[in-house]
């Protein structure tokens, strides 16, 4: 049989709304037509879950087709496509074409009724215009679906699925809205309360406007044995480093506004950041970020039931938990030490005397892990009596300091620390204090 040896590419991108197979089989299909008289399809390479969007390079099949392009012994003459749009979005089309041509294939698309001649005029231009209808129907689509779910959610209050938070679970709410859904059975979901976990979030927030801080609360829950999220439910975190309780669970426990009662979206959205700046062709990837809470959608109704009342919720984003000092306690340095490990402000600690320690951004919410790096300790009276000299090192002349001419005590010292604000950097290794200044003078403590 002669002719050429065409071979085919395909895509599809959403196996939950498309079926893949049907999908496969149209495009096929076209191809086979366009083929028909003049070769035959020997070779077929189609991408499942993979977004037009993304650069051939980075779709597997379409890779896979482009490594076998640029093999001596190749088994193909031309690549054929069954839909231009699912195979090029916006300029890929213009990107590749000096790549087939470098390898002498052609492309063939139904929308031409055969080989793309770059030799003509208008039909380059054609595929770059069918690209720009691609990335033109994606734009309306998401025009179209944004518009409808902003709509659900704030004047319907519909759950628009996704993970159900903590402390709630999926329960029934009806026949879909849509009356060809609906034939079919399909029937929307709301939130209910999860009888265990609803009251453990409840108690979060209570104990948050007692004036807890977030680490004792997430103390008090690992000490309890209560699960946690990912294993009361799993399916939430199939490989989760911990099962424990963490901060950043409470805290966005503590910030999520659907524990009011009110569903809520667009908190969070997709960026699509270039891979490369110096290499625009291979593309983007998808970046998730928090939006700001002005950005957020929020039902003007309550959509299901509240596990905190929208007064009390408002309160905890705005409460901080007190610190517990002792009486007579006063710590001269509070503020001015960083630590040289890891960069973060020293905390105030008192061991029989005023001192200070960092931990590395890890709190006493879980156990150290016996690999962490260790705390960093440093006593109050082993840095005071050194600051004279670091001022002086700073300033070179004892009369910058508008004191006298006499060496600064420790308390002018810390004075001109404070009006300069110039933080001093321990290194617990060297046991070195180091200005936070351009010049970076050291001194070592012993």
């Amino acid at each position: 049989m002669g002719g050429l040896r065409f071979a085919f590419y395909g895509r599809v991108s959403t196996e939950d709304h498309q079926d893949p197979a049907t999908s496969r089989a149209w495009q096929l299909l076209g191809a086979q037509a366009l083929a028909s008289g003049h070769g035959r399809i020997v070779a077929e390479y189609f991408d499942v879950g993979r977004s037009r969007t993304v650069p051939w390079a980075r779709r597997p099949e379409a890779a896979a087709l482009l490594a076998a392009m640029a093999a001596p012994d190749r088994d193909f003459d031309a690549v054929i496509v069954g839909s231009s749009e699912r195979a090029f979005y916006g300029n890929q089309f213009a990107a590749m074409a000096p790549l087939f041509d470098h390898y002498g294939v052609e492309v063939w698309v139904p929308e031409l009724g055969g080989a793309i001649d770059p030799q003509i005029a208008g039909q380059e231009e054609l595929m770059i215009l069918l690209g720009i209808l691609s990335k033109r129907e994606i734009a309306r689509a998401r025009i179209r679906v944004r518009s409808a779910m902003t709509v659900q959610t704030r004047d319907q209050g519909r759950y628009l699925g996704g993970r159900p938070p903590y402390g709630y679970r999926l329960a029934d709410a009806g026949p879909h809205p849509n009356r060809t859904f609906a034939r079919r059975g399909v029937r929307i979901q709301r939130l209910d309360i999860d009888p265990e976990c609803g009251t453990v979030v409840s108690w979060i927030f209570a104990q948050r406007l007692a004036g807890h801080s977030v680490a004792h609360i997430t103390r008090a829950l690992n000490d309890a044995g209560i699960p946690s999220p990912s294993a009361a439910d799993p399916g939430r975190n199939p490989r989760p480093t911990s099962r424990r309780w963490v901060l950043t669970t409470v805290r966005s426990i503590l910030a999520n506004p659907r524990y009011t009662g009110h569903q809520v979206w667009n908190r969070q959205r997709t960026d699509h950041d270039l891979i490369d700046p110096a290499n625009t062709s291979l593309g983007h990837r998808d970046v998730m970020r928090w939006n700001a809470p002005t950005d957020w959608i929020i039902s003007t109704t309550p959509a299901h039931p509240a596990l905190v009342s929208e007064a009390d919720f408002v309160t905890v984003q705005h409460t901080r938990a007190a610190r517990q000092t002792a009486p007579g306690r006063t710590y001269t340095l509070a503020g001015l030490l960083r630590c040289a490990m890891c960069g973060r402000r020293m905390e105030s600690h008192w061991t029989h005397r005023p001192a200070y320690r960092c931990r590395h951004g890890h709190s006493s919410a879980t156990p150290p892990l016996p690999h962490r790096t260790p705390n960093a300790y440093v006593r109050e009276d082993h840095v005071m009596p050194h600051l004279p000299a670091l001022i002086i090192r700073l300033t070179h002349h004892t009369t910058e300091l508008n004191i006298s001419a006499a060496p600064p005590s420790p308390a002018n010292a810390v004075e001109h620390l404070r009006t300069e604000s110039i933080a001093v950097i321990f290194d617990p290794t060297t046991r070195t204090l180091t200005a936070d200044t351009p010049r970076g003078e050291r001194i070592t403590i012993g």
